[in-house]
């Protein structure tokens, strides 16, 4: 049965949209058949990641959806990819985001459109559209942003608390791997090898770049828009899942924007909240449907009106790696701080028992139960596990059982007295849920290089065997502790393979501590209900390979070398209204020596194919990273194959000074 309400589409793959400078960007859109006639706003996504192939299966599920419902919705690829004429250079560039700009504007002129623009997306796109937004383009009125930071250095995939990410190696080694495939020939003719191997030629060194950036310097404060929050004018809705690595911009944004703003952190990973791999999922596209229909089209549908802030709270349940659901209930407050919420201290030595001084002795074997900073849903282990091999690598320090149940919401703040016995020593808190049934389950963590402690913009040493007082936020979190329950605060001095060790084994020396819990009076039930999720029809595909993954973690008797080894293929898949196949599969290999943390290091290789049935190119990206005492070095190469034949071959190589 046909809704009459819903607008018949038109659809375009391959919709152009020439910049000032000429350079023609690829737009794939959705919008009313009538829309010449009857303009209507529209929704931008902007991203690198092929809407082609890379992010066709989630376009086809959500954007037809709300372009249904009066809209144009524009899934554009960024400078540089996909069908997109230029070069990429870099994530977040200026280049980039005067794109942006100039797109937003671009499409406010069109005929079909009413001149108001809204613009969303996840991760990249979440980023970007917070940053654009800073830019206060006149016609962008509304952004929906998810899985996103404020801050690119101290709050990212590249650094997390002044301490170099693992991820930011690998995050290096997938953007080689993503942007190494050609435009699709369908779409730009017989150019496409060309514009394919001008690309691969003007590959940017990306995680030399990142590494060598070590500070919050001008480099990261671009596009960091917690530098200027009054900068944005849109109004902003923002999501962010508790099990991603990403989890701390709701609560930002709420308590510092001067626009209507609301958040929304639920218990998913990095994904749209509607097709998260962790559940409950919501119905995201009927939320973002509210926000667009008040902001864009003016309806008064009472969207302002919804609680600046709403949040899933878990329940205690059995670590998990491979988790996909978690109980709990939604709160909500309209403002932040709630009125509701408190900060309970406790103690080092009193509320939270454990002996001072206590002795961090270096235990490069601690993070082994961490998790992933991203958590795709793709099968071999992301969460974090049952937590107790980790608290034995640390100095903890617990509570008294509860006595009634306690929610925390918020970010704990830990405050601590150490010294460590080098100039260079990093610190790493987890606060944890010790259950009745004897595991050990992770509520949040934070991390600091304590060469930070004054500050993210420059390292200082530490003299070693002198106190320091620093004070560090865990991560957002919204947990309940039921009665019998206790808390744990453990304290470690590293954190492999989630991040890069100091070179040199470190103990630490804790004399003093408090933790400032940020509890919040429990809800008996729900405080808020989402609609379920919805989407529009899947796109038609044909499944050639099933994907599959692997995680193993090996110690090699004679050196005690520990490797990890990552393996995830993600299938083969053929799309059955363009023809296109594609694959990838990655492999990663991080291995550590616990005696001579100097020489970690990771390898990481990714395969990548597309083309159709009678023509084909593949990749192959290779990126390694490796630790001397006062140095990185990272080699990369890209090697690109046409029907079995290679056109490119290239290897770089950086040092880094650490």
């Amino acid at each position: 049965m046909t809704d009459p309400d819903l607008h018949d589409l038109t659809h375009d793959r391959d919709l152009g949209i020439t910049l000032p400078d000429g350079t023609r960007l690829s737009a794939r859109v959705w919008m009313p058949v009538d829309a010449m006639d009857r303009p209507v706003p529209a929704i931008l996504e902007y991203l690198p990641y092929r809407k082609t192939d890379g992010t066709a299966e989630r376009d086809a599920g959500m954007h037809p959806w709300i372009a249904q419902r009066g809209y144009a919705c524009l899934r554009v690829d960024r400078r540089g990819c996909g069908e997109s004429e230029g070069l990429f250079d870099d994530e977040y560039s200026e280049q980039e985001l005067q794109d942006g700009e100039d797109v937003i504007e671009w499409i406010a002129r069109q005929s079909w459109c009413t001149g108001a623009v809204g613009m969303q997306g996840i991760s990249w796109g979440g980023f970007n559209s917070l940053q654009i937004a800073a830019r206060a383009p006149a016609a962008l009125k509304a952004v929906i942003t998810i899985g996103s930071t404020v801050d690119r250095y101290a709050d990212d995939v590249h650094y997390k608390g002044g301490i170099q990410h693992s991820d930011n190696i690998s995050w290096a080694a997938t953007v080689l791997s993503w942007f190494s495939m050609p435009p699709d020939p369908k779409q730009v003719g017989d150019r496409w090898r060309s514009m394919w191997l001008e690309r691969l030629q003007n590959t940017p060194p990306l995680p030399r770049i990142w590494a060598e950036h070590r500070d919050r310097d001008a480099y990261w404060k671009h596009g960091s828009i917690c530098e200027d929050y009054g900068a944005i004018k849109a109004a902003v809705l923002a999501f962010g899942g508790l099990h991603d690595g990403y989890r701390n911009t709701m609560r930002h944004l709420v308590e510092n924007l001067d626009v209507p703003v609301k958040g929304v952190a639920g218990p998913w990973g990095h994904k749209y909240p509607h097709i998260s791999q962790i559940g409950p999922s919501i119905g995201y596209l009927q939320e973002a449907l509210r926000w667009w229909d008040h902001w864009l089209k003016g309806v008064d549908n009472g969207v302002e009106q919804d609680p600046a802030w709403r949040a899933y709270v878990m329940d205690s349940a059995t670590p998990d790696p491979v988790a996909s659901h978690r109980d709990g209930r939604w709160i909500c407050d309209q403002t932040l701080p709630s009125a509701q919420e408190q900060v309970q201290e406790l103690t080092l030595g009193n509320e939270l028992t454990g002996a001072l001084p206590a002795i961090v002795a270096p235990d490069l074997r601690h993070g082994e139960q961490c998790g992933e900073f991203f958590t795709f849903g793709f099968g071999s282990g992301e969460l974090p596990d049952d937590q107790q091999p980790d608290d034995a690598r640390s100095a903890c320090f617990d509570s008294q059982a509860q006595v009634s149940g306690v929610d925390i919401v918020g970010r704990p703040m830990v405050r601590l007295r150490v010294a460590a016995d080098r100039p260079r020593a990093q610190i790493v808190v987890r606060l944890c849920d010790l259950r009745p049934d004897g595991t050990s389950m992770l509520i949040t963590m934070g991390l600091l290089d304590l060469r930070n402690r004054d500050g993210f913009e420059a390292k200082r040493d530490l003299v070693p065997g002198q106190p320091v007082d620093v004070t560090l936020a865990l991560d957002e979190t919204a947990y309940h502790l039921p009665e019998g329950h206790r808390l744990r605060l453990a304290v470690a001095g590293s954190y492999w393979p989630y991040s890069w060790p100091e070179p040199d084994p470190v103990t630490l020396t804790i004399t003093a501590g408090q933790l400032g819990l940020p509890v919040r009076a429990g809800a008996k039930g729900d405080e808020w209900t989402f609609p379920p999720p919805v989407s529009a029809p899947p796109r038609r595909t044909q499944l050639l390979r099933n994907g599959q993954d692997e995680k193993t973690r090996k110690v090699d008797e004679k050196t005690g070398r520990i490797t990890l080894t990552i393996s995830s293929d993600h299938g083969r898949v053929e799309d059955l209204e363009t023809g296109i196949i594609s694959d990838s599969a990655v492999r990663e290999v991080w291995t550590i020596d616990p005696a001579n943390p100097a020489d970690a290091q990771a390898m990481i290789t990714w395969h990548r194919s597309f083309g159709r049935a009678h023509w084909g190119v593949s990749t192959r990206a290779e990126t390694a990273m490796r630790g001397a005492p006062d140095h990185f070095k990272i080699t990369q190469r890209l090697v690109a194959e046409e029907d079995g034949e290679t056109v490119f071959d290239r290897s770089w190589a950086h040092k880094v000074r650490r």
